[in-house]
């Protein structure tokens, strides 16, 4: 005989009107619980937001980061009826504001653009005040943006199987400049020696724009960087593209191989930009966010904008964003370890 049973055959009304309560209160718990699991969002999730969200951009206002995150924190703010701001927080090479993230309240009420300097960063710098996977729960990358490779038009190189040769020609003659020393400028440029097996010169400057402007002017020979600020120089004939550093070609120049194509398999390099909370940031909240940034990534208007300046759209899982990310901190290591890349 078991416990109800025992209680049931108790002939005192008293006793049978309290198992009677226990019964039905356990299953208007139960029936509670079914709802709540059958429901996207928890009560806090339904609410949320109730106050304006902040989105940590650790890079100066006006680069690729901005271009992305202002459109979707604009959306964000439209559909929930909240301020969504966009707090540029530049400096140490992202990482003040990859800490300042890191170190807010897990609440839904502070988001993160995380960037390939997130995967750069831990090897290169030895020892940071966060952990790039400890510390935040990834949402979604919302794209990727692929590098291009371009001589000055006085190389004589005209595809990537070219500019080997003549590397090899040349050991230690031709130049690539970057944007600094342990920039993803600056490694993607190692990569490429790397899985080349060639030597060229790194020349470091203080940014992308001078070290654009030398390889314009013909005092560097390559350039191994963002396709944004090169492209207006493709077109006008400054800069000559010999490939580009996505897996697959990129809309803005579809008629310019892969690196990948020409010979060096699987290589990819380029930025990306999610979109990131503070860890311990409710499941729930988290699953609301991907919902709604997802369905705004896809949105014309912002696609068409992302698309414009050679990106990606990806919007993947959490899961898989949390994945990659953590693919690309065990690859970006092997290559600083192997260039012996260090920062200024």
């Amino acid at each position: 005989m078991n416990s109800l049973e025992t209680v049931t055959d108790n002939t005192h009304p008293a006793s049978l009107a309290d198992s009677t309560a226990i019964a039905a209160g356990k299953f208007v718990v139960c029936m509670a619980l079914t709802t709540l699991a059958a429901s996207p969002y928890n009560t806090q999730a339904q609410n949320y937001p109730t106050k304006a969200i902040r989105l940590i951009v650790p890079y100066a206002p006006g680069g690729g980061s901005d271009i992305l995150a202002r459109p979707v924190a604009a959306k964000l703010g439209d559909a929930w009826g909240q301020s969504v701001i966009v707090e540029n927080r530049a400096g140490g090479g992202t990482n003040l504001g990859s800490e300042l993230a890191a170190r807010s309240a897990p609440d839904g009420y502070t988001l993160f653009m995380p960037t390939i300097a997130n995967a750069i960063n831990p090897t290169l710098y030895g020892k940071l005040n966060y952990d790039p996977i400890k510390d935040f729960a990834y949402i979604t990358n919302i794209a990727k943006l692929a590098g291009i490779v371009c001589v000055h038009p006085s190389v004589p190189a005209k595809s990537v199987k070219e500019l080997i040769s003549l590397a090899k020609t040349k050991p230690d003659q031709l130049r690539f400049s970057s944007a600094g020393n342990g920039s993803p400028h600056h490694l993607a440029g190692e990569l490429f020696k790397m899985m080349a097996g060639i030597k060229m010169i790194h020349v470091p400057y203080k940014g992308a724009t001078p070290a654009l402007v030398d390889v314009l002017g013909g005092h560097i020979e390559v350039y191994i960087g963002s396709i944004v600020p090169a492209m207006p120089h493709v077109k006008n004939g400054r800069l000559r593209p010999i490939g580009v550093t996505s897996l697959k070609r990129v809309a803005v120049v579809p008629d310019l191989p892969t690196l990948d194509e020409q010979g060096l398999k699987g290589f990819e390099t380029g930025s990306w930009f999610g979109i990131a909370a503070p860890a311990g940031t409710p499941k729930d909240i988290i699953a609301k966010l991907h919902g709604e940034i997802v369905r705004i990534i896809k949105m014309p208007e912002v696609t068409d904008r992302i698309a414009a300046e050679g990106a990606e759209f990806v919007g993947n899982t959490p899961e898989e964003f949390t994945t990659f990310v953590s693919a690309e901190i065990i690859k970006w290591s092997k290559v600083v370890k192997l260039s012996g890349a260090k920062v200024d």
